[in-house]
């Protein structure tokens, strides 16, 4: 298998990761927030009881917590379902709906869109149309969250020890599909040594937009 089908087959396994390890996953995933400081610098503008959208959400923990339990009712959208059956067995979290972020479309305009070590997951190709897309979700002044890569490329990481897609656009890229979208880039920081070595892009909807 050449270079690139191996990781076309990975892509397209993604789900199937998550879903084999989806205990191991809750297990190792830290309950320390230490996406706490992106979560404010997101949620600080939005107005009382705003309406998100937490796409691959997992199990719920630690960003869907965040988000309820300061009063916004926050939708949790993940493909694999063994991560969603751990949540609810947890106890009540938020609304939880298995779908694909690809495709998945709420019952209106959103306030805001977090996508933490979801994203990143989709091929280049993918994130460039899904990101126009998740635009057009957000209400005017709505706001947008996503981790993407410090660089161009294709690579893999390790879910439990079994390699899973990763990929991304250059941030001049994601300025550019920001610019196009109609939305306005407030902070895109480059493998944030606060949290863990994440890159990070946040952007607002521009108001007097459709």
């Amino acid at each position: 298998m050449t270079a690139a089908g191996y990781l076309d087959s990975l892509a397209r396994r993604t789900g199937a990761v998550y879903a084999a390890h989806a205990r191991a996953f809750d297990r190792d995933r830290s309950r320390h927030v230490a996406e706490a400081g992106w979560l404010q610098r997101f949620a600080a503008p939005l107005p009382p009881r705003a309406r998100v959208l937490d796409l691959g959400c997992g199990t719920g923990t630690p960003i869907t917590g965040w988000l309820r339990r300061r009063g916004m009712p926050v939708t949790g959208i993940d493909i694999a379902r063994h991560m969603l059956a751990i949540a609810r067995r947890r106890g009540p979290v938020a609304p939880l709906r298995s779908g694909d972020m690809r495709t998945f479309v709420p019952r209106q305009k959103v306030h805001g869109i977090v996508s933490w070590n979801g994203f990143f997951h989709l091929r280049p190709l993918q994130q460039a149309r899904c990101f126009r897309r998740l635009a057009r979700l957000l209400r005017p002044g709505g706001r947008l969250m996503l981790t993407v890569g410090p660089v161009a490329g294709e690579t893999t990481g390790r879910v439990a020890g079994e390699a899973v897609y990763h990929a991304s656009l250059s941030p001049r890229t994601y300025r550019r599909l920001s610019r196009q979208a109609g939305l306005v880039v407030e902070r895109l920081t480059l493998s944030d040594a606060t949290c863990g070595g994440h890159s990070v892009l946040l952007a607002r909807r521009r108001r007097g937009t459709a």
